[in-house]
């Protein structure tokens, strides 16, 4: 498992770890998983030219020690991109991404410029949107929060390979722990893990029966 951190709120401090317990799969009763944890100080969307080797070595060095059968990559927002970004890099078995942007460069997205400040950085755009897999190939699910992140949602392709869950009541940034406090993080995870296409769109519609359930 390979989990990519997401941008952080402060531009001097390196982004911290995410996804810990669900990366290693603390709590679901199996043995631990090997995991990587990937913090791009640069917050280059995989933009940046150590990308890509950074990742290969780290991998390199995992499979010295055991050998490797499956990788998944995991994130959330920048993370997510990331995680995407390194499926063209690695040969990468499942992706589970949470809230990933379709783009962050000026002008793709209409209105979106959330993230300018950062952007307006970067010297090199290799990714100047979302890298999916071929069609029919890596196994990817991404969940969207509706509230804000729709326009972004709507960009990526439907093609086979491909699950996308949207969440109509929550944003960007309430997506993950809102699936955390459900509980259901993990499931997702594992499910994915699994190719359990069934039990991972269950959560969607579960989700909204809750809602509804709520009032």
């Amino acid at each position: 498992m390979i989990a990519f951190s997401l941008i952080g709120h402060d531009p001097a401090r390196r982004p911290s770890p995410e996804f810990v317990a669900t990366a290693i799969g603390r709590g679901t009763g199996a043995s631990p998983r090997r995991a990587l944890f990937v913090m791009d100080e640069s917050r280059s969307w995989g933009n940046d030219p150590g990308f890509a080797p950074v990742l290969r070595r780290a991998l390199d060095r995992v499979a010295a020690r055991a050998p490797v059968t499956q990788i998944a990559t995991t994130g959330q927002s920048m993370g997510a991109f990331s995680a995407l970004v390194a499926a063209r890099t690695l040969p990468v078995d499942v992706v589970v991404d949470f809230s990933p942007q379709w783009s962050v460069m000026p002008g793709v997205v209409p209105g979106e410029d959330r993230w300018a400040r950062w952007t307006a950085r970067l010297s090199r755009i290799d990714w100047p949107t979302a890298p999916l897999p071929a069609a029919g190939g890596d196994r990817t699910c991404l969940f969207h929060g509706a509230v804000d992140d729709l326009p972004h949602a709507r960009h990526f392709p439907c093609q086979t390979g491909t699950d996308q869950l949207l969440f109509p009541g929550l944003g960007h940034f309430d997506l993950v722990p809102h699936l955390k406090v459900r509980g259901v993080l993990s499931g997702v995870m594992e499910a994915a893990l699994a190719g359990d296409r069934q039990r991972i769109l269950r959560q969607r519609f579960v989700d909204a029966q809750d809602r509804r359930d709520l009032g």
